[in-house]
């Protein structure tokens, strides 16, 4: 389960982002295509930020739609798969979203002065 590592680099990027502050939310977009289950991120979210800056942050997961142009025929159209065809036939394609997997933003609490 790469999700596991996946998860605590998360937690690492936006633990550094945050500088000392504690984080309320944290927002990811993940690609049908990118190979990464979002359900498992989340299962491991909750036990990967224990004892950090994001304990009790809440994460909230985007999925991206995968989306090809087909090299041969111009068409774009969705893609469940990286393996998919075009309905011309043709398996070149140019793949155009559903590879992400970013950290698109994160709430912090207001700092007390």
């Amino acid at each position: 389960m790469h999700e596991l590592g996946i998860t605590r680099n998360v937690i690492a990027i936006v633990g550094d982002a945050a500088k000392g502050r504690r984080v309320r939310r944290v927002n990811l977009d993940v690609g049908e295509l990118s190979g990464v289950m979002p359900d498992a991120i989340a299962f491991c979210f909750e036990t990967v930020a224990r004892g950090t800056m994001l304990e009790g942050a809440t994460l909230e997961i985007r999925k991206i739609e995968g989306r090809a142009r087909c090299d041969s025929c111009g068409l774009e159209f969705a893609t469940r798969t990286l393996f998919s065809a075009c309905s011309c036939g043709s398996r070149l394609l140019t793949r155009l979203q559903g590879e992400e997997l970013n950290i698109k933003s994160m709430e912090l609490e207001e700092e007390v002065a």
